[in-house]
């Protein structure tokens, strides 16, 4: 019943395996996952995703932009295409829109306007096909909550995914009906704020991922990340929220199942 809420396959190092990804999903059979979402960052790369998903075919996968992809664009041009390849392909479970959000880490000023357009154009496209919005916050938490609360994102949800912030913003993105999910981060050793959140995040709004390739959890840190060590995350929150590892497992594949799951 392991999950892996957010990961990226066709951006996978698959120098260990033979550049086969065929030997990275039998790894991940292997591990008994049963549900992975694998995450849009650009429109140029969503035909190999959808590609990956038609071969493996219980997977699921969305559709977005990342805040940090490029702005030499037509925004309204980008939000009509998020929209038409995502009404399309609903049946190839498409069940989010995203990865999008806020990142003004590594952005100039200059972009804060057009990242918030960005995001506000994917939760408009979240809120037309009726599924939930993956968001990446970093360096901008508080204006992140606000936007999602400003555009009436609590009425299709979402994920706060790889969430690093502090209890507070938890419980705003909470407040507005968002589930929060950890990845690798809340393994390593001087991540103790974030570990201190993953012991407060309700049972029903709780979320594992690996975010792979990046963000290996320890014992894997500094490695290549793959979608198989999220059992990683599942135990290490089942230490910090002194419960058991099935349990983690229990709880995040319900709430996988709930947060996307088909709605007409």
């Amino acid at each position: 019943m392991l999950t892996d809420s957010h990961c990226h396959l066709n951006l996978l190092d698959l120098s260990e395996f033979d550049n086969n990804l065929d030997k990275v999903m039998q790894e991940i059979n292997n591990a008994g996952i049963k549900k992975l979402l694998c995450v849009a960052v650009n429109l140029k790369e969503f035909p190999e995703i959808l590609n990956i998903q038609k071969k493996y075919n219980w997977i699921d996968i969305s559709v977005g932009v990342h805040p940090n992809e490029d702005f030499n664009v037509n925004l309204y041009d980008e939000y009509q295409e998020i929209l038409k390849l995502a009404q399309e392909n609903i049946k190839n479970n498409l069940v989010a829109i995203g990865e999008t959000g806020l990142d003004f880490y590594r952005s100039e000023k200059s972009l804060i306007e057009k990242q918030k357009e960005r995001l506000e154009n994917h939760i408009e496209c979240a809120k037309i096909i009726k599924r939930p919005i993956i968001i990446h916050t970093r360096a901008a938490k508080d204006l992140s909550v606000e936007i999602l609360r400003q555009n009436q994102a609590y009425d299709v949800g979402g994920v706060m995914h790889c969430f690093t912030e502090s209890w507070d913003i938890a419980k705003k993105a909470l407040d507005i009906d968002f589930y929060i999910s950890f990845s690798g981060i809340v393994t390593f050793k001087n991540a103790v704020e974030l570990q201190d959140v993953a012991k407060k995040v309700p049972n029903d709004k709780l979320l594992i991922e690996t975010d792979s390739p990046y963000l290996a959890p320890v014992p894997k840190r500094g490695k290549p990340n793959y979608p198989h060590y999220v059992k990683h995350v599942a135990e290490k929150l089942a230490e910090l929220r002194n419960t058991t590892y099935d349990e983690i497992l229990e709880i995040s594949y319900n709430n996988y199942l709930k947060l996307f799951a088909k709605k007409g």
